[in-house]
C-alpha cells in the first residue's frame, strides 16, 4: 500500500497548487490508510507536509505579486493562538478511550477520523456549490480575524491547513481576487502548519523523518505541477470536480470507521 501512498502524495501538492487548499483533506487519509500511521500522529505529519508544500507555493505566488501580507497576518495571528491552545492544552487531555455505545468503543482516534470525514463532507459542499460574488470593496478585518481563530481550531485538532475556509474568507472579507486569495492562503497555511508541527516536536512526538521527508518531497513536486497547471486550468472549474472527489472520500471514511 505504501507505493500507492507515494503515488497519491503527489495529489497533495497538485491540489494545493491549483486551488490554494485541500491538501490536508488528502494528506491525513493517505497517511492513515496507505501508510498505517495512527490518526493523532497523522495530524502532526500532515502539518509538516502541507506546511512545507504550501511554503513553496507561497514563495512562487510572492514572486508573482499574489501575496497580501497584511490580510495574511490579520488572519494568521489569531489562528496561531487557537491552534496552540488546541494542540498543547486540549488535544493531549482527550483520553484514548472516550466511551462505549453497547459493545462499540468510541476512541480518540475514531473521533479524529470521523470529525475529519465530516469536515471533508462540509468542505466538499462548499467546493461544489457556486460562490456568490462579493460586491463590497471594504476589508472586514475583525471578521477575518474571527474566521482565523476558527481555522486555528480546525488546524490544531485535525492537522488540516484549512484552505477551504481561508479561500472564501479572503475572497469575501479581504476582497482579494482569486489568484491573490490562493497565494495568501498558502502563506497562512504555511505559518499555521509549521507552528503546529513545531509545537508537536517540542512535545516529543515520535516522527519517522525518512517517511516524512519522502512524502513531502513528492508533494512539493505535485505543487510545482499544480502551479504550472493553474496557468492552463481554471481553478473555478476544477473546484467542483475536486469537491465531488472529497465528498466520496468523506463518506467512505465514515462508513469504514463506524460501520465496518
Amino acid at each position: 500500500m505504501e507505493y500507492f501512498g507515494y503515488l497519491a502524495s503527489i495529489l497533495i501538492g497538485i491540489t494545493l497548487g491549483l486551488i490554494g487548499g485541500g491538501g490536508s483533506i488528502l494528506t491525513v487519509p493517505i497517511l492513515v490508510y496507505l501508510f498505517n500511521i495512527q490518526p493523532e500522529s497523522a495530524t502532526s505529519y500532515s502539518l509538516f507536509i502541507v506546511g512545507i508544500t504550501a511554503m513553496v507555493g507561497a514563495y512562487r505566488h510572492y514572486t508573482l505579486g499574489n501575496l497580501k501580507i497584511k490580510s495574511a497576518l490579520y488572519f494568521a495571528l489569531p489562528s496561531i493562538v487557537s491552534l496552540l491552545i488546541i494542540r498543547k492544552i486540549l488535544l493531549p487531555k482527550i483520553p484514548a478511550s472516550l466511551f462505549y455505545i453497547h459493545d462499540f468503543e468510541v476512541t480518540k482516534d475514531l473521533l479524529i477520523m470521523v470529525v475529519f470525514a465530516l469536515l471533508m463532507v462540509a468542505a466538499s459542499i462548499s467546493m461544489i456549490r457556486k460562490s456568490k460574488e462579493n460586491t463590497t470593496s471594504e476589508i472586514n478585518f475583525p471578521r477575518l480575524a474571527l474566521i482565523g481563530l476558527l481555522v486555528g481550531f480546525i488546524t490544531g485538532f485535525l492537522g488540516a491547513g484549512g484552505g477551504f475556509l481561508i479561500i472564501p474568507a479572503l475572497l469575501f472579507f479581504a476582497n482579494l481576487p482569486m489568484k491573490q486569495a490562493v497565494g495568501t492562503s498558502l502563506f497562512i497555511i504555511f505559518i499555521n502548519s509549521l507552528i503546529g508541527f513545531t509545537g508537536d516536536m517540542i512535545g516529543g512526538i515520535a516522527i519517522d523523518y525518512k517517511l516524512l521527508f519522502a512524502i513531502t518531497i513528492i508533494a512539493i513536486v505535485g505543487m510545482i505541477i499544480g502551479t504550472q497547471l493553474s496557468k492552463k486550468i481554471d481553478g473555478a472549474k476544477l473546484k467542483p470536480a475536486f469537491g465531488w472527489f472529497v465528498l466520496v472520500m468523506g463518506i467512505y471514511i465514515i462508513v469504514k470507521e463506524i460501520l465496518l
